[in-house]
């Protein structure tokens, strides 16, 4: 685990993901879906990490020009929460959802609302993890 107090210190890598992530302004989940919310990267991300050493994505955080991170934030962490977990457990998306609730959950840095999600690696009878039933 990473100290989400010294964020600035990290830089993506093989085990860190950083996802800008917005979304969470409109009321319907199709609108929210529309403008932004879970980026289609995050499946690639989550797959790459589940077949390999494992790895954190972190929704609402960027990386800057000096490859340092800065949190972000997300608008609305709850129903970016709910998002993921109704995506993650679609097999026709992802072949198949080998996290816990424990591994999604919301830490605030310098006050912005940021999502991290765990992916432990995949258990060898569910490698590999695959996208779009493909």
């Amino acid at each position: 685990m990473i100290d989400f107090a010294h964020l600035a210190h990290y830089r993506e890598n093989n085990r860190i993901e950083a996802k800008k992530a917005l979304g969470g302004l409109p009321k319907s989940i199709w609108a929210r879906r529309a403008q932004g919310g879970l980026p289609h990267s995050l499946w690639e991300t989550y797959s790459a990490f589940a077949n390999t050493m494992g790895g954190l994505i972190l929704l609402g955080v960027i990386e800057e020009a000096d490859k340092s991170l800065r949190a972000v934030g997300v608008p609305d962490p709850q129903w970016l929460m709910e998002d993921f977990w109704e995506r993650v457990t679609d097999t026709a998306r992802v072949s198949a959802n080998i996290l816990s609730r424990e591994d999604v959950f919301v830490e605030t840095v310098e006050g912005k609302p940021i999502v991290v999600i765990q992916v432990p690696r995949a258990q060898r009878q569910d490698r590999p993890i695959y996208l779009d039933e493909n």
